[in-house]
């Protein structure tokens, strides 16, 4: 089982807690996942859109691919996250609850496969973010005396 992970969204973990994560297929596109394995895919303004019986990437962005000529797809275009129906019932219970969110955290190549790494999330205060700068700070300067000293 090799796993090569192509994208991450940094800010996820900056922005949110993570809950609960789910691994999830892609419907995708002939073009698109040629575009993956060439890494060309940003989840930046990525989120996750539930219904109640189908769950969606929106504002992944793939680019196109340039030797598909005019058979491209639509580089922002909505892709289904492939799901089973428990887990998707599952999100769309937390998701209803007040600051609960479905975040893309990573987008990686399981056995040739396209998946994307989606996680129940819990927004963040700004006081909460300060203080994983201060531990993340602490922490650093720990691992350069340690390694001063070593």
């Amino acid at each position: 089982m090799s796993i090569k992970i192509v994208a991450t969204n940094r800010k996820a973990k900056h922005e949110y807690f993570v809950l609960e994560s789910f691994e999830a297929g892609l419907s995708l596109h002939g073009s698109e996942i040629k575009s993956i394995r060439a890494g060309q895919i940003s989840l930046a303004q990525a989120y996750v859109a539930i219904d109640g019986r189908e769950a969606w990437l929106i504002n992944a962005h793939i680019a196109a691919y340039d030797q598909a000529s005019h058979y491209n797809h639509d580089p922002l275009r909505p892709r289904k996250l492939l799901l089973h129906r428990s887990e998707i019932r599952k999100l769309w219970e937390n998701v209803r609850q007040k600051g609960v969110t479905v975040v893309p955290l990573r987008v990686y190549l399981k056995d040739g496969l396209a998946k994307v790494e989606i996680a129940l999330a819990k927004g963040k205060k700004l006081y909460d973010k300060r203080a994983d700068i201060a531990k993340r700070d602490v922490e650093r300067e720990l691992d350069r005396q340690f390694n001063r000293r070593g």
